[in-house]
């Protein structure tokens, strides 16, 4: 490790011997000691690592994120094993992947069997990972919603529009494209229920994720009735019926898909609660290792399908890839 160091110029010979014989007489690790001293700053001892397990480093401040490798992976996930996805690769299947550890094939090996993807990792600094996880996987929701939210000012109505209250107005055509971007970002996120929820000075949205629910974005609270009124249209539900409960459904084509969405509306003390919940209309059947099934696993399998009786039992929550095979 101090000689790579020395190499990157973030040491010199004469502590880098140092830090060798320090680490003789210790017995601890030279990047122990390194950190323990404080002798080279955080970004170049992760640079160091990663050339020393010939791993390829990112910078996150630097580095473009893809929006679908956001969707690929849960934030919990990422919060789990301190990972960042960057970028995806449909047609290789290949998922680029920062790593607070980029030697922990435990992680690798989950990360691999939750997405279906292969894990390319790179080596980058805990800290900055950390602020991404927590900044950046709504960013890209958010960011698009805010730019559809900047047509609503006081007084203001230009074009087919839907009142909101107290003399604001949007228009209709934003509405529509407020509610596309929640869906369109469901379907990324491999999400089966969306819950948009009225709160008492805001609107939140929150996506069902591999069974847990996660908010994702909030919204004016003036906006809430527009959202619902155009939800109820889409669905074939009645606008003016406020006070008790209602179903419906409509299709939506996002941009990699489409899904049949069945709808429930609930009176509430601080407006109409809406939940979507998505069904795919294709996908396919996934083969057995695309389910994340390998080595020993995949082949008991594959030698119990073969067997002329018994029974295998495949459990998983509704939805899940396990109740599709």
């Amino acid at each position: 490790m101090a000689d790579v160091l020395v190499t990157l110029g973030a040491l010199d010979k004469s502590r880098a011997e140092q830090i060798k014989l320090a680490e003789i007489q210790s017995g601890s690790t030279q990047e122990d000691i390194i950190r323990k001293g404080g002798l080279v700053s955080e970004d170049k001892l992760v640079q160091a690592k990663a050339r020393l397990y010939n791993i390829p480093y990112v910078d996150l401040m630097t580095t473009p994120v893809a929006p679908s490798a956001l969707a690929s992976l849960p934030s919990e996930v990422a919060e789990r094993f301190k990972v960042f996805p960057i970028n995806i690769e449909r047609k290789d299947k290949t998922l680029g992947l920062a790593m607070a550890d980029p030697l922990d094939l435990s992680a690798i090996e989950f990360i691999e069997q939750k997405t279906g993807l292969h894990v390319k990792p790179f080596a980058a600094e805990p800290a900055k990972i950390e602020d991404f996880i927590q900044n950046r996987y709504t960013s890209s929701l958010t960011q698009e919603v805010t730019e559809a939210l900047k047509e609503v000012s006081p007084g203001k109505e230009t074009g087919p529009a839907l009142a909101v209250g107290k003399g604001e107005f949007i228009r209709e055509e934003k509405v529509a494209q407020i509610v596309s971007q929640i869906l369109d970002f469901a379907i990324k996120s491999r999400a089966s229920d969306v819950h948009i929820e009225p709160q008492e000075k805001s609107t939140r949205v929150r996506y069902r994720i591999d069974g847990i629910l996660q908010e994702k974005l909030n919204i004016p609270k003036e906006l809430h009735d527009s959202l619902v009124s155009r939800i109820k249209i889409l669905s074939g539900m009645k606008i003016d019926e406020k006070r008790i409960p209602q179903d419906g459904r409509f299709n939506f084509r996002g941009t990699d898909e489409e899904v049949d969405l069945r709808i429930s509306s609930l009176p509430t003390t601080w407006g109409e609660k809406m939940v979507m919940r998505l069904l795919k209309k294709s996908g396919g059947v996934p083969t057995l290792p695309e389910l994340g099934l390998r080595g020993r696993g995949l082949k008991n399998l594959q030698d119990a399908i073969l067997r002329p009786h018994g029974i295998i039992l495949i459990c998983g929550p509704t939805g899940s890839r396990n109740n599709r095979i």
